[in-house]
C-alpha cells in the first residue's frame, strides 16, 4: 500500500507541475495554456501530492 501511495502522489505532483506550467502559459497546446486558475488548480494538486507521498512514507509498514 504504501508503495500505491507514493506512486499516485508522485503522478499528482507531475500532473500539478504541467498543469501549472500550461497555466502560466510556458507549456503550450492545450485549453489550460494561458489560463491562471489551472495554475492554482496545479500547486493545489501538487502539494496534495506532496501529502500524500509524506503520509505514505510515515505509515508503519503492514
Amino acid at each position: 500500500m504504501k508503495l500505491v501511495l507514493t506512486i499516485a502522489g508522485a503522478l499528482m505532483v507531475l500532473l500539478g507541475g504541467v498543469w501549472i506550467l500550461q497555466g502560466i502559459n510556458i507549456l503550450p497546446g492545450s485549453f489550460m495554456t494561458g489560463q491562471t486558475q489551472w495554475a492554482v488548480y496545479g500547486c493545489v494538486l501538487a502539494l496534495a501530492g506532496i501529502g500524500v507521498i509524506v503520509w505514505a512514507r510515515r505509515r508503519p509498514a503492514a
